[in-house]
């Protein structure tokens, strides 16, 4: 099974989420209805970044870096191509 970690961004607030799942279509549509407490309250979101793993776990470690500091800094640097 293919798993997908992913970067949504508000497009009202400045906020981002990262997260993981097998099916981008479905989860960025419970995103936007409200099915999470975080971005529940940032709604609309737009999939702005996407990376395609093989396993569960070379996801969470991706997922990991990217909310590390040098993680946060490639973030920074693809919002602002946004």
């Amino acid at each position: 099974m293919n798993y997908f970690l992913y970067i949504l961004k508000s497009n009202i607030h400045q906020k981002s989420y990262t997260g993981i799942t097998n099916n981008l279509d479905r989860r960025l549509a419970e995103h936007n209805s409200g099915k999470n407490f975080y971005t529940k309250r940032h709604c609309p979101w737009v999939m702005i970044y996407k990376e395609k793993y093989d396993s569960l776990k070379e996801a969470r470690n991706r997922e990991k870096y990217l909310k590390s500091a040098s993680g946060r800094k490639f973030l920074k640097e693809l919002f602002k191509k946004q």
